[in-house]
């Protein structure tokens, strides 16, 4: 067997790799494993929980309306820490750059990290960069990993009957704003990307509510995020089409192509599932927000297994886990 696009796609394809990963037995570093495949690991240290993830991008183009590579790299970091609950504090950035790489590109790239850290104020502590010879690389890979410190660990299988399920704005935002600008499409300045850091917005809603579970829907979309999410927990969570957020020059272009945008990657959205009679006052917290004026109630948690979306016509179907994210090189 020979890797494919899809093993890096975030979908049912990319389970394969992390297989290959989950037969690491070294678990004697004081209980640290990767049993949990979370967005990030819990490293207990001198009595405080430190949250730790990376994440590697390669974007084509490396840029598209609403963003580039450089703020998806810290971006995407801060909210996995985000999505364990944890305050990002630092982070460190690897660059692989192509020999013959434009100076000038590379410091608008730098620029736009640095405005995405300046949001949440944290800094970039340490790096590292590498040239490969011309033809080796296409442009440019960033690495990005991230320490933040957690009171309250939240992970994403902490569903229960009677959640009520919130994502905190439209869908298939970024997805579809990388591919109409990669394809050069007329719509492309219709759709803007979503990529945006959701630790302020996030730890707004942990001081004044309660979040059973959290995960941000990147690659795979919502649909693999939310079949992830109803597995770990053990429920069934049935899903509301009509009060599903998405942007009607999203829903255009993903009739047009054929994407379903539920498995399109968002880069500054979250989903959530919370006590259903805490729901009304934690969406009035997101929206209340810039990153969460869309954010939605979309369905509840029940006992049983799978995702079900309730139809407009008034049917029902499952929600099933993408193969992999249709639009590659997105994030």
């Amino acid at each position: 067997m020979k890797i494919s696009l899809m093993h890096g796609a975030g979908g049912e394809v990319m389970g394969e790799v992390v297989d290959l990963f989950s037969k690491i037995t070294n678990t004697n570093a004081g209980g640290i494993g990767l049993e949990a495949l979370d967005d990030g690991a819990v490293i207990p240290i001198g009595g405080k929980q430190v949250v730790f993830t990376t994440d590697s991008h390669v974007v084509r183009p490396l840029f598209f309306p609403g963003g580039d590579i450089g703020r998806i790299s810290v971006c995407g970091t801060i909210n996995d820490i985000t999505m364990m609950g944890g305050k990002p504090l630092a982070l460190s950035c690897g660059l692989i750059v192509e020999e013959g790489f434009d100076f000038e590109i590379l410091g608008k790239i730098v620029e736009s990290m640095d405005h995405a850290l300046c949001e949440e104020n944290v800094a970039l502590v340490t790096g590292d960069t590498k040239v490969m010879e011309r033809g080796a690389l296409d442009q440019i890979a960033i690495n990005t990993a991230g320490i933040g410190v957690a009171d309250t660990i939240i992970r994403d299988n902490g569903l229960k009957p009677g959640d009520a399920i919130i994502v905190s704005g439209t869908l298939g935002d970024h997805g579809f704003a990388v591919l109409a600008s990669r394809e050069e499409f007329d719509f492309a300045d219709q759709i803007v990307s979503d990529v945006a850091p959701l630790s302020g917005m996030v730890h707004s809603v942990m001081k004044s509510g309660t979040i059973h579970a959290m995960k941000d829907p990147t690659r795979g979309g919502f649909a693999s995020a939310i079949n992830e999410m109803s597995k770990k927990s053990n429920v069934m969570i049935r899903i509301s089409e009509e009060n599903i957020p998405i942007r009607s020059s999203v829903r255009s272009a993903s009739q047009l192509l054929g994407i379903d945008p539920l498995e399109v990657a968002n880069e500054g959205k979250v989903v959530m599932g919370v006590p259903a009679e805490e729901a009304d006052s934690i969406l009035q917290i997101l929206k209340r927000h810039r990153y969460g004026r869309d954010a939605a109630i979309i369905g509840t948690v029940t006992k049983g297994q799978g995702v079900i979306m309730e139809t407009e016509a008034g049917g029902e179907r499952f929600i099933e886990p993408p193969m992999g994210d249709p639009v590659p090189r997105v994030c």
